[in-house]
């Protein structure tokens, strides 16, 4: 089977555990482009923080960004599609995050905003730092220019299993995601990295069957399964590897380049 999409998750897939790409990895995602597969990372990153890896391997194309919630094009930056949340819906569950001391940002298409830059706590700013991001303070909603896609919690995991298990109790108006160990999403309740990948192969004239995804967390599961092909890491949690077709290799050992030599080289 000649597939003609490849959706990669970022972190935890492409990336090792020190968020970088591995040369290796890098030619083989090349060498797949050349043979005329269209690469396009599916990540819970923003635009700005996920091109840079497009421009770094040499491609063109798209991002899914904010797990679905955006998906924009990488040379012209233009936000082809997104997943406008209801900014009033948004309002109790910060002041829920605040009650109970837990870090937010809040999150456009390119922009992202958290309560106080300046009061962050030293692990925060480096969680942002990790993630070559620097988010600016939170202005009232109508000042934004663009539409809140994303809302992301952050703490320790012991944290976030109390804070997920109280937002299921509540009436449910937004895809609440554990996106990460130690990460909460909430966006649009049609925002999915499954949603966004499906949209894309319609508009590029792509068959489900001709798509495959990569990828290592629940987030990960939509386009696992909508892809004709879905390939888990083996540092996927035992659900993650259960939606997939196949298990490739950890994100530490090239897993990627492993699943693309196997199924687009060879």
């Amino acid at each position: 089977m000649k597939y003609k999409l490849i959706a990669l998750d970022v972190d935890g897939t492409l990336l090792d555990d020190n968020h970088e790409l591995s040369e290796q990895t890098k030619k083989t995602i090349q060498e797949v482009s050349r043979s005329g597969a269209e690469i396009v990372l599916c990540t819970g990153r923003g635009p700005q923080n996920s091109i840079p890896f497009m421009e770094q391997i040499g491609l063109t194309g798209y991002v899914i960004s904010h797990n679905g919630a955006a998906t924009v094009d990488v040379v012209t930056k233009e936000v082809v599609h997104q997943f406008a949340m209801d900014t009033k819906a948004i309002l109790p569950y910060m002041d829920y995050f605040r009650e109970k001391r837990v870090h937010f940002d809040v999150n456009t298409a390119f922009q992202m905003f958290v309560d106080n830059v300046e009061g962050m706590a030293v692990e925060v700013r480096s969680m942002y730092e990790n993630f070559l991001m620097l988010p600016g303070n939170l202005p009232p909603f109508e000042e934004l220019s663009e539409p809140v896609v994303k809302v992301t919690a952050f703490d320790y995991a012991d944290v976030l299993d109390k804070v997920h298990e109280d937002l299921g109790k509540w009436t449910p108006e937004f895809n609440i995601l554990r996106s990460g160990e130690y990460f909460i999403d909430l966006m649009h309740p049609d925002a999915s990295k499954g949603n966004a990948l499906q949209q894309l192969a319609k508009r590029r004239g792509i068959q489900a069957e001709e798509v495959l995804a990569i990828g290592n967390y629940y987030n990960d599961i939509t386009m696992l399964t909508f892809a004709g092909l879905g390939i888990a890491m083996d540092n996927s949690p035992l659900e993650v590897k259960a939606a997939a077709n196949e298990v490739t290799a950890s994100n530490n050992e090239d897993g990627v380049h492993k699943a693309l030599h196997k199924y687009c080289l060879s």
